[in-house]
């Protein structure tokens, strides 16, 4: 299984919120810091805000911030809200399954427990965990961005 980049965005936008807390964030300051387009970030931080993980202040001196304590907010969470339903196999859609061998396959039945193991395990990770190491991400963002500043 490969997450999307959107989920990836999303992860490092909330986390980024977590290492900023109780400040705002802006978009800007994510871009830079991942070497993220603005507009990959500003949609995922509409989203993040829609579903209720982020708080947005619009305007001039606006941002973004976490809506949530960041150990209420788990990663399987933020990732049943970008990536949507996990379909992994065609079985796994009834509208749009084809296979004759709905309800017996046992292939379809394991990648489902895998993908509940995998989400189940997710479901255990909050972003104050992905954030504890405050120190060392900021400090490895900086150095990040200062290298990509000197490319320029």
């Amino acid at each position: 299984m490969k997450l999307t980049q959107y989920s990836n965005y999303a992860l490092r936008s909330l986390q980024f919120a977590a290492l900023r807390s109780p400040d705002l964030c802006r978009v800007d300051d994510v871009a830079a810091a991942h070497g993220i387009s603005r507009a990959h970030i500003m949609k995922v931080v509409h989203e993040m805000g829609q579903a209720g993980f982020l708080e947005t202040v619009r305007g001039r001196g606006g941002g973004f911030r976490l809506a949530r304590q960041p150990e209420t907010i788990t990663v399987g969470e933020v990732l049943r809200v970008t990536e949507g339903p996990f379909e992994l196999v065609e079985c796994f859609n009834a509208a749009t399954n084809s296979c004759p061998l709905i309800g017996i396959c046992r292939l379809s039945r394991a990648i489902g427990e895998a993908m509940a193991a995998f989400i189940a395990v997710l479901d255990d990770v909050t972003i104050a965990d992905i954030a504890a190491n405050k120190k060392s991400l900021l400090d490895r963002l900086e150095v990040a961005a200062a290298d990509r500043q000197s490319l320029v």
